[in-house]
């Protein structure tokens, strides 16, 4: 869901899908369509010019392995931790990205649900705030109740609900298509 967007005219989706298509489609209407990350539930700021005409400059070359993605950044550590780091075979970067992939396996589903869940309550602030039962939908959103929720905002705009349940439980649908 992260490379796709969502327009909105007042309460009504206009456009959905990758960022040319959803900018084509709303074209010159940006200062009445609001725009959506799908990932983030955020609003964008769309260049009315998208995509835009001047050329973009070559960043700085950095440290690190650019070509690779790989990106350096500071980290500060005790040095029993920079200790225990140096130890291990291949060094601290090696054991760095063990780490960090450990910690993604182990907690990915969690991390994925927090984001849906904090993606679609960014989008109902904006949206659905004012509408009846938004602050119970809210409670229903983090305790991950799917059926409260989707009772909460039955009377809500159609295209507010269904976006909104989208964000939240995209992940139900998919697997159990509730």
């Amino acid at each position: 869901m992260g490379t796709f967007f969502t327009a909105f005219h007042g309460q009504r989706i206009v456009a959905h899908g990758p960022l040319h298509e959803v900018a084509q489609a709303v074209g010159n209407k940006t200062g009445v369509a609001l725009v959506y990350d799908d990932a983030t539930g955020r609003v964008i700021d769309l260049d009315p010019r998208y995509p835009p005409q001047a050329p973009a400059e070559a960043e700085p070359r950095g440290r690190g392995r650019p070509k690779l993605g790989v990106v350096a950044h500071e980290v500060t550590l005790l040095p029993r931790h920079w200790d225990w780091l140096s130890s291990q075979p291949g060094g601290a970067s090696v054991a760095i990205r063990k780490l960090v992939e450990e910690a993604r396996r182990s907690s990915g589903d969690r991390d994925r649900k927090r984001a849906a869940q904090e993606a679609a309550y960014r989008f109902m602030s904006a949206m659905a705030g004012n509408l009846p039962g938004f602050e119970e939908a809210v409670r229903a959103l983090f305790a991950d109740d799917l059926r409260r929720f989707s009772g909460l905002i039955a009377s809500w705009p159609e295209d507010v609900r269904d976006y909104a349940t989208k964000l939240a439980f995209s992940d139900r649908e998919e697997k159990h298509g509730d």
